[in-house]
């Protein structure tokens, strides 16, 4: 090529290289489907595709979409073999439902999607984005396989089966479920980095298997497989009154392998009466208790090929299949997080060398050691310290919370549970051969797998501090599900707990599928009356539910979740359950009125410790039952206008003008007051609109005055304490809200801070301002209940709110409320349209706004006052599209408002 040509063809390329980049004003990223990205185990016949919408310019919406999906990647990115198009003139771009021929099952389906927008920009095609289907029924070929005879042995038995692979192979899928908990290998290798596998579920309605792509994994010729089996949830202690084998006394494992070789045979390797079974070193594992580990028991090498001491193992007993349904994981895996070196060793006043991590969180410790065989290491977990500065363990109840080692030779050693967690900051270690240095133990958080959302920080320390706090105590209660706490002998689904932190959670984090799986066990555990338990799983009494607040679980989170991420589906398959809890209800109630049962009510309510002068905040547990009563009635309204169920819905608002009507007959007195004049009363009352318009402004300045007659102090517990200052801002009180935000004393939310949490406690004031503790059998110090603040937060102080006519963030409305003097608050959401920022500053008396708005939204803009454009003041709204965005207002004017 001569220099002429040669400089040519470079002037051609980067034509062709501006040219593209010029043309490439939007793009889409973070392609998911149903919430997932490239999932293994998709149930549904319809999944729904999501994406999102990188663009340069502002205002963009996309104008069209085509989507194309194929069983071969290559052919699908070159848009050849397409068996599935889909081309339409629409704005939606989340959850865009497939509508194609029916799908096989356990095959892999590859897809892309490409856009217009409004300027007349199309964007490249996205990078080619796959699902796989799950399994049906009848395409199981394994067997159940178990211990011979009675499990009744507390060590964790280690299954092998070893195979041949004969031809050059292309795929290889592995299904597995247990009955327990699972651990499996591969060639000696975890075929995942998830635990606590298959996770936790109504064991007796459905189990769920996980799938994995093991390809990489196995080699030609012999490969190896080991299963280790753990107690778990399943057989384990759960519940109250040392309650074991709820589920079942048998563990069992259910594995099947199916792979395609080049030549487009198949062959499926499956648990059946081939594989061997013997004990392992795990010899105790227990979710409250811990675990114990005997090094001196491994068997080197047994989950890996050659391995032949297995001719002295065991052949496997058969189980029955059981009535329970095998189900495609939906929810996200528990995966190791966060890691936290030691911050100090030191001896307690007691004597004991006890480690501070500095975060109470939930997981477990690595520990590296070693010492001769047969030294016994024992680790004990706690959260706090007593004033003394000695180990405290007392509000663990029964639960041991013990790891024990076992060292077999003297070489160095790294130990972790495999089938437990615990809640802790602190551990005690006894036993350690030498010196315990730091660098012996690291603190590892599991929690379930979701995306973090949601960001705030603002200028005060102390609200920092309680964001950080409120964060923490959601990752250490997600655990496969919502509990209440982590670390005494409970860590129970309870619903009360949940339904109140929901809207919170789904700003910090992405609990969308989370949620999702949670809500399958709160219908599939809902008796056939229509009664929910207090906790999802159930391990109580069939009747231990219907408690106000805590049952209405079932219509809260369906709803908020549809809110939060626009999915429509949710809502149809939650339907009948909605329908069916407040169905229970009427059917209790007595002219329309719910004044029988067993409720819970105002759960942790303010009771001081001397009440002579009546003092605590007592709420008739009936009257919060009638507006949770409401509450229900009128969500199951708003499912029903969005799935088209217009009968529905008209007769279920008849209903909801009755409820209404026995609470003023009831609770209301004829000069305006509440029969409870409690903090709580009011602000349900007001929350669910059930009192006659003309009175809720009155009622307010009487929840005002209640607060006043506190000290600016909140009263309220787990029901009262989520709306409490959603209501003070809707009735333009939002100075006593940031009071109460602010408030440093008990009761508050920023005592506990100041008292060194880490994380929200079950209590006001789970340590009192003397250092001593509440009642130690009920006194958890990682509660995420009254972290629920942090909704007020998110949409108040940073003024980040969704839109329930537009779900999922498609129309956003950005009012940020400015108060207690702090000078800058910063939030930020990544919404199913992109990332969403809105962030202000106070300086030189100039209220600062900047927003960030995504692609394909629209955003409504209120500032404090009004908006301040060349000096001159004009309207405080606007209305703007996706982009970057500057305001200013003047603060004297929000000072006169």
């Amino acid at each position: 090529m001569n220099i002429i040509s040669t400089k040519c063809f470079l002037l051609s390329a980067l034509l062709t290289l501006n040219l593209t980049v010029f043309a490439q004003k939007i793009s889409l990223t973070d392609l998911e489907v149903e919430h997932l990205n490239n999932p293994l185990s998709v149930e549904t016949s319809a999944p729904r595709m999501s994406w999102k919408i990188n663009a340069t310019a502002k205002e963009t919406k996309q104008a069209s979409y085509e989507i194309r999906v194929g069983t071969d990647k290559n052919e699908v990115s070159k848009g050849k073999n397409i068996f599935w198009k889909s081309a339409k003139n629409t704005d939606q771009s989340v959850l865009i439902a497939y509508d194609g021929p029916a799908l096989e099952s356990k095959k892999r389906y590859y897809w892309q999607v490409r856009i217009k927008d409004n300027h007349g920009n199309t964007s490249p095609w996205s990078a080619v984005q796959y699902w796989q289907t799950s399994l049906k029924p009848a395409d199981w070929t394994a067997k159940w396989i178990t211990v011979s005879g009675k499990d009744t042995s507390a060590r964790s038995p280690l299954f092998r089966k070893e195979f041949s692979l004969k031809k050059p192979f292309k795929s290889a899928m592995a299904y597995i479920t247990a009955k327990g908990l699972y651990e499996a290998n591969i060639n000696g290798q975890r075929v995942s980095d998830t635990y606590f596998a298959p996770g936790w579920t109504s064991y007796k309605n459905h189990l769920q298997y996980q799938v994995y792509d093991v390809t990489a994994a196995l080699k030609s010729g012999v490969n190896a497989l080991g299963v280790t089996l753990g107690n778990g949830w399943y057989k384990g202690r759960i519940g109250f009154n040392n309650q074991k084998n709820f589920y079942g006394d048998t563990r069992g494992l259910l594995m099947q392998i199916e792979v395609e070789y080049n030549d487009g045979t198949k062959e499926t390797i499956n648990t059946d009466e081939s594989w061997k079974y013997a004990y392992g070193p795990i010899m105790a594992s227990d979710i409250y208790d811990g675990e114990t580990y005997d090094a001196r028991m491994e068997k080197a090498g047994w989950a890996n090929t050659r391995y032949k001491e297995d001719a002295s193992w065991t052949g496997v007993g058969m189980m029955e299949k059981g009535p329970e349904r095998l189900v495609a994981m939906s929810g996200p895996p528990v995966r190791k997080r966060e890691q936290f070196k030691a911050l100090k060793i030191f001896k307690t006043p007691a004597g004991e060398t006890v480690v501070d991590f500095g975060q109470n969180l939930v997981g477990w410790v690595m520990l590296k050691a070693k010492g001769a065989a047969g030294t016994k290491i024992t680790l004990s977990h706690a959260e706090v310290l007593t004033k003394e500065g000695n180990f405290y363990t007392v509000n663990l109840r029964s639960a041991k919370a013990q790891d024990i080692y076992i060292l077999k030779e003297n070489t160095e050693q790294i130990f972790e549970p495999h089938f437990t967690f615990q809640g802790f900051r602190y551990v005690k270690v006894e036993g350690y051969p030498g010196e315990l240095k730091p660098e012996d133990l690291t603190a590892v958080a599991l929690y379930s797998d979701m995306e973090v959302t949601g960001k705030f920080s603002t200028s005060n320390a102390l609200l920092n501090q309680l964001q950080h706090n409120i964060q923490w105590g959601q990752k250490g209660n997600f655990v496969d599900v919502p509990t209440d706490c982590p670390q005494r002998d409970e860590r129970l689904g309870w619903t009360g707990d949940a339904q109140a932190f929901a809207n919170t959670a789904a700003y910090n984090m992405n609990v969308a599928g989370f949620f999702t799986k949670w809500l399958k066990d709160v219908a599939a555990d809902q008796q056939p009356n229509g009664l929910i338990p207090h906790v999802i799983p159930n391990v109580l009494g069939p009747n231990d539910g219907a408690s106000a607040g805590w049952a209405d679980v079932s219509t809260i989170i369906p709803w908020d979740m549809y809110v939060a991420y626009g999915d429509r589906r949710i809502l149809e398959t939650q339907y009948e359950s909605m329908k069916k809890w407040v169905g229970y209800i009427s059917s209790v109630a007595k002219d329309n009125l719910w004044n029988s049962g067993g409720h819970f009510g105002d759960w942790l309510f303010y009771r001081p410790d001397d009440d002579n002068d009546g003092r605590a905040a007592v709420t008739d547990k009936y009257l919060i039952a009638q507006t949770f009563y409401a509450h229900s009635t009128q969500l199951v309204i708003n499912a029903a206008k969005v799935l088209g169920k217009q009968e529905d819905a008209d007769r279920y608002a008849k209903l909801l003008a009755d409820i209404k009507a026995a609470f003023v007959k009831e609770y209301l007195t004829p000069s305006g007051r509440l029969v409870s004049g409690t903090q709580t009363a009011y602000v349900l009352a007001l929350n669910f609109d059930m009192l006659p318009e003309a009175l809720r402004a009155s009622s307010a300045e009487r929840l005002v005055a209640n607060i006043q007659n506190y000290g600016n102090h909140l009263t309220t517990g787990f029901l009262g304490t989520p709306y409490l200052c959603h209501v003070l801002t809707r009735y333009d009180h939002n100075d006593v809200a940031y009071k109460l935000l602010m408030q440093e004393s008990y009761p508050s939310w920023l005592y506990p801070v100041k008292m060194g949490a880490t994380t929200i406690w079950e209590r006001w004031d789970g340590i009192k301002p003397n250092g001593s503790f509440q009642t130690p059998d009920m006194n958890s110090y990682n509660h995420y209940a009254y972290g629920a603040i942090g909704d007020w937060m998110y949409r108040n102080m940073a003024g980040i709110n969704g839109d329930e006519s537009a779900p999922g963030y498609k129309k956003i409305t950005i009012r940020p409320k400015p108060g207690a003097g702090i000078t800058s608050v910063a939030g930020e959401l990544d919404t199913p349209y992109g990332l969403l920022k809105s962030s202000w500053k106070i300086e030189n008396g100039i209220f600062k706004l900047d927003v960030l708005v995504p692609a394909n939204t629209t955003a409504t803009v209120i500032l404090p006052a009004a908006e301040l454009k060349d000096g001159k003041e004009t309207s405080n709204k606007s209305e703007i599209g996706s982009g970057v965005y500057h305001f200013e207002c003047r603060m004297a004017q929000v000072a006169a408002k």
